[in-house]
């Protein structure tokens, strides 16, 4: 499952959305993001590679006939932001949902957002972290931009534990003001990944974090299991005869992790990792849509 970057499904099911940038800074985001601006006083800028989905109306019959190769016009943008995909790839991330991870469940969603921002013709970059280090992917809008990144994220291994941000700067170096998405499980031991978020807002970025939790996470169902290992530090929780955990504590959790990042500005989503990619993805940006007019 999951072998596909991004699943066509996918693709699908959110080709008529977009990747809304919410936060007017100093002109630099508004709204959905002006670069996608039509009509007369946009003068066109440059083609790039048509992908299914994309409007035929914008597709240029005569590179077409001189070339047999389809391509999409892009108008010169006022301005453009800069999508830069956050992904945690700590040992944690290998919990199991089913049938797949959530390292391979993250991966879709990242490629998917990358096709979906290279289309709106932003600029776009990954970075991929864990207890090695860092790959980092700078921003940009290349033809070859996406299958550099398919390719580090269909790579990518969930292994060790992030703890000590002074070895993740190239985290928060952003080379201009960009459209932030973080995609986590949000297990910190001390407060990193929050404080990850506080220093992306000082430096003015936009941050999205979509926080992936498994059902038997949600649903505190652990039945067949005799205990729980942490897959970050090797600790083992032995469970009672129930096999399930309380509802009031994961609530607690939930509540003040969402409180936590909305006190740094960051724009929170709870992802069933359970649920097809396709309907999550869709569901997420249809309410992020909404809220950006």
């Amino acid at each position: 499952m999951m072998k596909q970057l991004p699943d066509a499904k996918t693709m699908i099911a959110i080709k008529d959305l977009s990747l809304a940038a919410k936060t007017i800074v100093d002109g630099f985001m508004s709204g959905i993001n002006s670069s996608r601006l039509k009509g007369e006083g946009v003068s066109f800028s440059q083609y790039r590679s048509y992908f299914p989905g994309d409007d035929l109306r914008n597709l240029d019959w005569k590179v077409f006939g001189r070339t047999g190769r389809y391509y999409i016009r892009q108008a010169e943008t006022e301005k453009t932001i800069a999508v830069h995909l956050i992904v945690d790839a700590s040992a944690s991330m290998n919990h199991d949902c089913g049938g797949y991870r959530k390292i391979q469940y993250a991966a879709q969603l990242a490629s998917a957002l990358a096709l979906l921002a290279y289309r709106q013709g932003d600029k776009v970059g990954l970075t991929v972290f864990n207890g090695e280090g860092v790959q980092r992917i700078p921003s940009k809008q290349h033809s070859q931009q996406l299958q550099r990144i398919y390719h580090v994220l269909g790579s990518m291994e969930a292994q060790g534990r992030f703890e000590n941000l002074d070895r993740y700067k190239q985290l928060y170096q952003a080379a201009g003001r960009d459209l932030v998405v973080i995609i986590t499980d949000f297990y910190e031991h001390q407060d990193e990944l929050t404080k990850l978020t506080a220093l992306l807002h000082a430096q003015r970025q936009e941050v999205i974090l979509l926080h992936l939790m498994a059902e038997n996470e949600l649903e505190g169902r652990f039945k067949g299991y005799d205990a729980l290992e942490d897959l970050e530090t090797g600790e083992v929780i032995m469970l009672g005869p129930s096999a399930a955990l309380a509802p009031q504590p994961l609530n607690n959790y939930l509540a003040a992790t969402k409180k936590k990042l909305l006190n740094n500005q960051v724009y929170y989503t709870l992802v069933n990792a359970n649920e097809l990619p396709a309907q999550a993805l869709r569901d997420f940006l249809v309410r992020r849509n909404k809220q950006s007019r």
